[in-house]
């Protein structure tokens, strides 16, 4: 994790996941990447008349500067490489683009809690870099200036298909030195007994050279209920979740994980795609 990308709109929720990912950089001497992307609106036609547009566009691409210079100089980023870059472009393609010619290692993004996470995320530029990005994002609710990951929850249904995404996660947890507690949701619609989970569990672990974890088999009404509820149990600092792509956010269990776990959940959240 030692090129961090932080997209950011000058929101306070962002300004939340930068402090973050400077807290994470310090921690693995890693530099930052400070994006803004600069959407600015159409009226009218597509085929824009030149000289209108480019002192118009030289203006906010200026204000933006301005705004990324001052972001870039607060005192929690101190110590820390930050390059500034704007695109004009639409954010969700800037965003991958960017993340793939800098070789970023992680995204980090805000969002606004519980309503404003579903407000911004379902059909938006950032449920498209969630669900698409090779890279793992992690999304940051809420201030928090000591950021440490000692608990941290890999929900799965440890299938061989989630195999390089786990890796992802296995390594993530160590950067941290969190303990990894690995967790098999029980549904009424897809129960298996508890020696058939164990027995899952035990033989997906296995292929993987990991010390510092404990599995765990949670009964809930539904998978996105028993995550939530597991993490709130033993007050976890981290939730991973599996993505598949263009499939749906953390497609697992036979099925689609509904927004509704990341929408009420509190903590951070960080998604590997399969």
């Amino acid at each position: 994790m030692k090129r961090i990308l932080v997209p950011t709109d000058f929101s306070q929720h962002a300004e939340y996941a930068l402090k973050v990912a400077a807290q994470i950089a310090k921690k693995n001497d890693g530099e930052i990447f400070l994006l803004h992307m600069l959407e600015l609106p159409h009226e009218g036609n597509d085929a824009q008349v030149h000289g209108r547009e480019i002192p118009e566009i030289m203006y906010f691409k200026k204000r933006a500067e301005e705004k990324l210079d001052e972001v870039s100089n607060a005192s929690y980023l101190e110590g820390v490489e930050v390059s500034e870059i704007i695109k004009l472009e639409s954010a969700f393609s800037g965003i991958i683009d960017i993340s793939k010619k800098n070789n970023i290692d992680l995204i980090v993004m805000g969002s606004h809690g519980a309503n404003g996470f579903k407000e911004m995320i379902i059909g938006s530029n950032t449920e498209k870099v969630v669900r698409t990005s090779d890279i793992p994002v992690l999304v940051i609710k809420k201030e928090t200036n000591d950021f440490s990951v000692n608990k941290f929850v890999f929900a799965s249904d440890f299938s061989d298909e989630v195999s390089k995404t786990f890796e992802n996660a296995v390594e993530f947890s160590n950067k941290f030195g969190a303990h990894l507690h690995l967790v098999s949701i029980n549904t009424p619609n897809n129960f298996k007994s508890t020696a058939v989970a164990e027995k899952i569990m035990s033989d997906f672990v296995s292929k993987f050279k990991i010390d510092n974890f404990t599995t765990h088999i949670y009964n809930d009404v539904n998978v996105e209920k028993g995550i939530l509820n597991f993490a709130n149990s033993i007050d976890a600092d981290l939730i991973g979740m599996s993505t598949h792509g263009r499939r749906g956010l953390a497609h697992f269990f036979n099925g689609s994980i509904s927004e509704d776990l990341v929408n009420h959940s509190v903590r951070p959240v960080v998604t590997f795609k399969i």
